[in-house]
């Protein structure tokens, strides 16, 4: 190959090889059931990044891509977890220098009296330099009913971040759908800065149930035919209950049923074998409250 053809030609097979991105894709694709729309959604990001890295490795002229995201969906849809990974992407391909993740909430940005606010948002920033600065249910920076409130300062120090450290720092706004809408209407300056919005959409049942098959393989417990048939109809049943967090919902259950399913073996005593002590029982899951028309709680 001649210079000018390694000056006018770049193997993109290779270089996204190189970047080791498919293979996070592909953890993507095992480690999270369904969110197919998040996923593609993603991929189509992550090959704009890689373009735009090539391009400038041509000597192309090329607007620097703009990082900053909006995750919006219902509780327990895979936002944080996806971050994360669109965190690791980012550095594989070179856009942030560490590919780390800190998560903050208003608490860890806003003060609580004058002169408080600025140095908590400045440490949260200077922990998230190099890497994704994840911000969970964001709208709660904004409360304009409180005319003390400190918010506002937050969210300006947040805004010049955003513009002045894009090179090395990326945000991440997530939350409902409808509150970071009204959160957008108030300060266009966010709106502005990001250019990705992936919104979430909730699990469906069998989605659920892959969700649940996969918790329980992994922490060495077993569902039988009939205990796998009483999750299912205490997923259908919760599902339609209020306050239903998706996987985070179906993972505060597996715990509850883990609790009975100690209860039970300690009560009955004597030999137990592994295979029991894997063993999710029908009776196990059916104690739950919701069987009887209420919600799950710890207790129950």
């Amino acid at each position: 190959m001649t210079t000018t053809e390694t000056l006018t030609t770049i193997d993109l097979d290779a270089a996204y090889r190189e970047s080791n991105v498919q293979q996070l894709l592909d953890e993507l694709d095992r480690e999270l059931i369904g969110l197919t729309p998040v996923k593609t959604r993603i991929r189509e990001i992550a090959s704009l990044l890689l373009v735009a890295r090539l391009r400038e490795q041509m000597g192309l002229s090329t607007e620097p891509p703009t990082l900053h995201m909006s995750f919006t969906g219902q509780p327990g849809t895979g936002k944080t977890s996806v971050a994360m990974r669109m965190a690791k992407i980012l550095h594989h391909l070179g856009y942030v220098r560490k590919g780390h993740m800190v998560v903050a909430t208003r608490d860890d940005l806003v003060g609580q009296y004058v002169g408080h606010t600025a140095p908590k948002t400045k440490e949260m920033l200077k922990k998230a330099t190099g890497g994704v600065l994840f911000i969970d249910e964001a709208y709660y920076l904004y409360r304009p009913e409180n005319e003390r409130d400190y918010g506002q300062e937050a969210i300006e120090m947040l805004l010049q971040a955003m513009e002045n450290q894009r090179g090395d720092l990326v945000v991440i706004l997530a939350g409902y759908k409808d509150r970071m809408a009204t959160f957008f209407q108030a300060n266009p300056g966010f709106h502005s800065r990001i250019a990705h919005h992936i919104d979430f959409p909730d699990y469906t049942l069998e989605e659920l149930m892959q969700i649940a098959e996969m918790m329980v393989f992994q922490q060495n417990y077993a569902f039988d035919a009939a205990s796998r048939q009483a999750f299912h109809e205490y997923l259908a049943l919760r599902m339609m209950q209020p306050h239903f967090s998706n996987a985070r919902s179906v993972r505060n259950a597996l715990d509850r049923i883990k609790l009975r399913q100690a209860n039970r073996l300690v009560r009955a005593g004597g030999a137990v074998s592994k295979a029991e002590l894997m063993r999710i029982d029908a009776a196990d899951v059916r104690q739950s409250r919701v069987f009887q028309g209420g919600i799950d709680q710890p207790a129950g």
